[in-house]
């Protein structure tokens, strides 16, 4: 069988146009982005990872977070990495017009139950911007969020993010505050990545 330039062609937009359907499936992009972005890799725990920005201008563990309550007024209590040495963290970015978002918050709820406070961490770091912060207290009102919101330091945004800010994007980190696994979107697979990371991890000696 002969395949003509223009048949080339065809399939090499078909195939450009499916990963693009699946991208969007899995992941969405915020309203604006929350900090710049760089496209330089970084390594972490000396493991080379492509997706990461330029090395953080601080310790991971020392970059913060300002909790909110479910009506997003900021109840001053501002925490980081470091406060959680002996557990096993979640930091998930989030937002209320992010379909996979949606998705994932009732298995991070799950996930919080199944391991209890003393084992496991998960913090919701909302990164949808001053436009979409008004519509979060409904928002956690009809998924009923019952773990720590609050709204990541640029840094801290910035570390995660590396050159995609796709969300969510869900980070793992063990108990002594090392990144473990980064994650972008949520769909069944990912279900089952993060699920076994996070068991891994919590059990891990």
């Amino acid at each position: 069988m002969r395949f003509t330039i223009y048949d080339l062609r065809v399939k090499y937009f078909a195939f450009c146009l499916f990963a693009l359907c699946f991208l969007l499936a899995t992941a969405c992009r915020p309203a604006a982005a929350p900090v710049a972005i760089s496209n330089k890799p970084v390594s972490v725990n000396d493991v080379p990872v492509t997706n990461q920005p330029l090395p953080p201008t601080k310790p991971v563990e020392e970059m913060t977070w300002a909790n909110f309550d479910g009506k997003t007024n900021l109840d001053g209590n501002v925490q980081k990495l470091k406060d959680f040495q002996g557990k096993v963290v979640i930091l998930d970015f989030w937002a209320t017009y992010c379909p996979p978002c949606i998705e994932e918050i009732p298995h991070l709820k799950e996930l919080q139950k199944k391991y209890g406070k003393e084992n496991l961490e998960v913090v919701g770091l909302h990164v949808g911007g001053e436009e979409d912060r008004p519509k979060v207290p409904a928002f956690v009102e009809k998924l009923k969020i019952d773990y720590t919101l609050a709204t990541p330091e640029n840094e801290l945004t910035r570390f995660i993010f590396g050159n995609t800010d796709n969300i969510p994007q869900t980070a793992v980190f063990d108990r002594n505050g090392k990144l473990v696994k980064k994650i972008i979107g949520f769909d069944a697979e990912i279900k089952r990545e993060l699920d076994s990371t996070i068991e891994k991890t919590v059990n891990a000696k």
